[in-house]
């Protein structure tokens, strides 16, 4: 793996490692009334669009962490929805 590679991968895992706070909040408390979901939905499209660049592009820190991070505001997605209220 090449230097720039492992700068993508450490980038992609400090700024994930920032939303699992949020997402285990959300659940726990089972409240989510604080986060937006006009927030919530620019992200997960913005992120589904890194994520589609990394595939075409084929770059593997860019394709691992944005499908992680799609996945977590998913589950921000499905708790504002349930517990948004």
């Amino acid at each position: 793996m090449i230097w720039k590679e492992l700068l993508g991968f450490i980038a992609g895992a400090l700024t994930n490692a920032g939303f699992i706070p949020q997402v285990w909040r959300l659940f726990k408390l089972k409240s989510a009334h604080e986060i937006s979901l006009p927030f919530i939905l620019l992200f997960l499209v913005g992120l589904a669009c890194w994520l589609a660049y990394g595939i075409l592009l084929n770059l593997k820190p860019v394709i691992w962490w944005n499908a992680i991070a799609t996945a977590m505001m998913c589950a921000m997605l499905y708790a504002k929805l349930k517990y948004g209220k």
